[in-house]
């Protein structure tokens, strides 16, 4: 299936990884649907559940069907930001985890953001999704169903709970190490841009 290009430099758009990172997409606003405005807690587990499961789905399907292309490179983490934003004030709304955690999360985003912006505003575009940041991102996919699972199942929270919270801590000690290392890759590619330029002039 090689898909169909878009013709503006995304590559191709109708692919297995793309539809895979659409309907991860989809599994947003599902999730916030059920899990805020009716009490099917069970069903917004399960897609909670399958979108962390599935992080990793599409750069598998990318690689292995060789149709990696730039919608997909965008896709991919954009979705992977919306489950976590979005998991992560549902929540905290819920008491389900406690402020202090979504504000260390929060200001990563942020940083995440400011460093972007910088980026651009110097004529850059975003260096490649570290691995690190992936399996941060997976961990804490993970780490939110069990959190879940342990307020809302009684038979479940003596193992569900520490095993939430320890996923959560690995996640998010990663979540800042890929931050660090995001930096640096950054720096790297802005220092070898003024290189190139120098050198050209």
């Amino acid at each position: 299936m090689p898909g169909v290009a878009d013709g503006q430099g995304l590559g191709p758009v109708l692919t297995v990884p793309n539809l895979i990172s659409f309907t991860r997409l989809l599994g947003v606003p599902l999730f916030l649907y059920l899990f805020l405005a009716t009490d099917a807690t069970g069903w917004a587990i399960a897609v909670l559940a399958v979108g962390g499961l599935s992080d990793w789905v599409d750069g598998f399907a990318a690689r292995r069907l060789k149709q990696v292309s730039r919608l997909g490179e965008l896709l991919d983490p954009l979705a992977d930001r919306l489950y976590i934003l979005a998991t992560l004030i549902a929540l905290t709304v819920k008491d389900v985890v406690p402020w202090w955690f979504t504000i260390a999360l929060l200001g990563r985003e942020a940083v995440m953001v400011l460093c972007l912006v910088v980026l651009r505003i110097l004529g850059h575009g975003p260096p490649p999704v570290h691995y690190v940041g992936k399996t941060a991102t997976a961990i804490l996919l993970m780490g939110f169903p069990m959190m879940l699972l342990a307020r809302f199942s009684e038979a479940a929270r003596p193992w569900a709970l520490p095993s939430g919270w320890a996923l959560l801590w690995w996640g998010i000690v990663l979540y800042w190490v890929a931050a660090v290392l995001y930096f640096i890759q950054a720096g790297i590619h802005v220092r070898a841009g003024r290189a190139a330029a120098a050198g050209a002039s």
